[in-house]
């Protein structure tokens, strides 16, 4: 009994079970100390002492996505350097035109975090950059947009090279995370039938064996996979029914995803040019029945996304 109500109130405070081993615990702390030295060190070589802030504070956040949890969508390049330099542009500015402090801070974290959404670079540090450049006072304000290139670029740019190379000593550790799982250059290889379901212990399982830290629990793992099992059950447009000017998905996952657009069709050959994933920008032509063979189902581009195309003919 008090087992379970420990669960319960561990899951309602979010402490969900760390499927990462000692070893990899370890590794991502040893790699997020060395790279804040490196970067800390460089900057004192390269800026000596003239510059009163070496290291933006923020840079500690980064190091733990970075090291600790590498395969995280917010731990890429991208989102660091792109969510700092954003936010320090935003939070300078603030600093610049905004004389009120706290007003300062508040529009500075509130506009950063609609950029880096935006601009597709979500890095939580790069709240807390924002916000440093926006209350520091003089000292920021005296450095003006100079502050973004160094030391927040530069600060960003060593600890990315960093962790670049610390991560690459370790096979299991992908970063950046492009193609990021075994299991997906697996499935571009065996077309296996997946099963009708996972267990919760199978999901955990194989957590454990990317010895890495996943930021989402195995619930919404199993959560999102039944979801995702739901919508493939969905009946859209049968891949037969090929009609020129329409989109076609193989459904595969990972690189091995393309979508094509029907050019022109007649009874014997499919003309067609990829307009997605593998192979991008290449027109070809091939017989029909291969085309018919590697179509999954119509697709339809909506809000940047390429959804499954309603069952209903359009």
């Amino acid at each position: 009994m008090l087992y379970h109500i420990l669960k319960e109130i561990g899951l309602t405070l979010g402490i969900s079970p760390n499927t990462t081993s000692h070893h990899d615990k370890i590794i991502g702390a040893v790699g997020g100390g060395l790279g804040i030295l490196l970067t800390y060190l460089t900057c004192t070589t390269l800026l000596g002492d003239q510059s009163s802030i070496l290291l933006v504070a923020s840079m500690g956040a980064s190091a733990v996505l970075m090291f600790a949890v590498p395969h995280g969508a917010l731990s890429q390049p991208w989102p660091v350097l792109g969510g700092h330099v954003v936010s320090a542009f935003i939070g300078v500015t603030c600093a610049q035109y905004i004389s009120d402090a706290p007003t300062a801070a508040a529009i500075a974290v509130g506009i950063a975090i609609a950029a880096m959404a935006y601009l597709r670079c979500l890095h939580p540090p790069g709240g807390a950059t924002a916000l440093f450049a926006a209350v520091s006072g003089p000292v920021i304000h005296d450095a003006g947009y100079t502050f973004i290139m160094y030391p927040v670029a530069l600060n960003a740019c060593l600890l990315l090279l960093t962790a670049i190379l610390y991560n690459s000593l370790f096979h299991w550790r992908t970063y950046p995370a492009h193609g990021i799982t075994r299991a997906q250059r697996l499935r571009s290889h065996r077309k296996e039938r997946q099963p009708a379901f996972l267990a919760q212990e199978d999901l955990i399982a194989a957590m454990q064996q990317l010895d890495s830290f996943i930021d989402i629990s195995a619930e919404d793992l199993n959560q999102i996979f039944i979801l995702a099992q739901e919508h493939k059950d969905q009946k859209g447009h049968h891949p037969c029914q090929l009609k020129s000017g329409r989109f076609y998905s193989n459904g595969e996952i990972g690189k091995a995803w393309e979508v094509r657009q029907v050019i022109s069709i007649d009874h014997r050959h499919v003309d067609f040019v990829s307009v997605a994933g593998a192979n991008v920008g290449t027109t070809s032509r091939c017989l029909r029945y291969q085309f018919e063979v590697w179509a999954n189902t119509a697709v339809t581009l909506d809000n940047g996304k390429w959804l499954k195309e309603s069952v209903h003919p359009i």
